[in-house]
């Protein structure tokens, strides 16, 4: 009886990547993502909402704008909390154009080198009426995260309003993977 073994696990070095380089590789993937499910969303039902208490899909798909505000403006070094974020649009395509808009302005300072080590800090919520310092790393990845987090409600409205999930983290009942 031949002798079995167990395979080896091959480790490969630590990235050599930047921490802006790590982030903008993520911040990429999930946008790209959240752009394809915000395609999906009926444009004549973004007034959806699923309780009295949740927020309408409009107002998800604005969050994002309004997130991508908050992180152009850590980056550019500028108050984070100190406004202009600009006024909601009047349709869901207005809000698709100015998801793209501000995606690409931060995609933009993410590709320049300047900052490879997202240096610095921002003021910004630390809890309930609390302000408190982020690291400009740990504030991009927080607002991804709470990205991300907003698109898996977004998920659900789509489902409910009609529209199709696309594949996310895996395959969907709408876009399967065989």
């Amino acid at each position: 009886m031949a002798q079995q073994t167990t395979p080896t696990p091959t480790y490969t070095a630590a990235s050599t990547k930047t921490p802006k380089a790590r982030f903008l590789d993520a911040y990429e993937k999930e946008l790209a993502t959240t752009r394809r499910l915000l395609n999906e969303m009926p444009a004549d039902k973004s007034d959806f909402r699923p309780h009295e208490r949740s927020n309408t899909a409009f107002a998800l798909g604005w969050t994002f704008v309004v997130e991508a505000n908050l992180l152009r403006k850590g980056l550019k070094r500028e108050e984070v909390l100190g406004g202009g974020f600009g006024t909601p649009p009047n349709s869901w395509e207005a809000v698709l154009a100015e998801f793209d808009k501000t995606r690409d302005e931060v995609l933009a300072l993410l590709r320049d080198s300047s900052n490879p080590n997202l240096d610095g800090s921002v003021n910004f919520f630390t809890g309930p009426k609390q302000m408190g310092k982020y690291s400009l790393e740990d504030f991009a990845w927080y607002m991804l995260f709470d990205h991300i987090h907003h698109r898996g409600q977004l998920s659900v409205y789509v489902r409910m309003a009609g529209g199709k999930v696309p594949s996310i983290y895996g395959p969907s009942a709408d876009e399967p993977w065989n």
